[in-house]
């Protein structure tokens, strides 16, 4: 296969993975709380269709462009996520720095976030947006010393490299609380569950309480299409990727990926939602260290144990 139909195929398989991904997740969801299995299968796709022909609303005032550019980019932010793992053939975009690549992409889903409740120029949307800013200055610095644990073990940013170290052992094996880690700080920037107060019902919906119409559908694609992307991003730095018995390596990695999504649907009306200040409370005298004791643990193991 030449170059170019090679980046074509990881591009076309990237755009796959989160569309069929965040469609299951969505359909998943609607299955747990619906009141019958076929409502919940059909649910996204008739959501899809009613908010698409609704009309758009806004408040006076609302920034209409900052507005639509952060709807926008909270779906273009997980393309930019899965472009540096690879899912079969060699990822679109085989960085040195994939690691970085990937937490410079969800710290611009502050950005983003925060425009959603700036733009709405409305007091509940500006509210949620102050909350999530909160939950993400709880969650990001753990979140990132979590994902420094798996580079420093395979002595590489690149996560082509992370996953061709795990050939023998899974990292969640022996990086835990990395991988859990990790997983809370999906949810955060996934504005999911019980780290989701800024689009909280005690705000009328916070940050997507003003959003209607296709403006509405992209906000909540985005939040599914950004939990497919850090679950698929979790499977390969810490459950070893493609790596499996007898399946296709872009199987293995679509089946680990899939459970991660579908524990964390679970988990998203099984825990409490939890308030900006309590959840600092947990993320900087919990999370922190944790994640913290894990990166030492690893760099001992690593540089006296020979580990990798």
């Amino acid at each position: 296969m030449t170059d170019a139909a090679s980046a074509v195929l990881s591009v076309v398989l990237t755009v796959v993975v989160l569309g069929v991904g965040g469609l299951c997740a969505a359909a998943f969801g609607g299955v747990l709380a619906g009141p019958s299995v076929r409502h919940g299968l059909t649910l996204p796709l008739a959501e899809t269709a009613r908010l698409l022909r609704q009309r758009r609303r806004s408040a006076p005032g609302a920034d209409l462009l900052l507005w639509r550019i952060a709807g926008a980019g909270l779906v273009l932010v997980p393309l930019l996520m899965l472009a540096v793992v690879p899912l079969g053939p060699p990822p679109v975009l085989d960085s040195a720095v994939g690691v970085v690549w990937f937490n410079t992409a969800d710290v611009a889903v502050w950005a983003l976030v925060w425009l959603l409740g700036w733009g709405a120029n409305a007091t509940f949307a500006l509210v949620g947006a102050f909350r999530f800013l909160a939950s993400a200055l709880a969650y990001e610095l753990p979140l990132m010393f979590a994902l420094t644990a798996p580079a420093v073990a395979a002595h590489s940013l690149r996560v082509t490299d992370i996953v061709a170290a795990q050939a023998g052992l899974p990292y969640v094996v022996w990086m835990p609380l990395a991988f859990v880690v990790l997983l809370v700080g999906v949810a955060g920037f996934s504005v999911w569950g019980s780290l989701g107060p800024a689009a909280g019902p005690d705000l009328a919906g916070g940050v997507l309480g003003e959003l209607s119409g296709p403006d509405r559908w992209l906000a909540l694609t985005g939040r599914y299409l950004l939990l497919v992307a850090g679950s698929v991003f979790t499977a390969a730095l810490f459950l070893g990727g493609g790596a499996g018995p007898l399946l296709p390596s872009w199987c293995w990695l679509l089946v680990k990926s899939a459970v991660l999504v579908a524990a964390l649907v679970v988990l998203r009306n099984r825990l409490v939602l939890l308030r900006p200040d309590r959840f600092m409370e947990i993320g900087w005298l919990i999370l922190l260290p944790a994640a913290l004791l894990q990166l030492l643990v690893v760099s001992l193991l690593v540089t006296v144990g020979g580990w990798s």
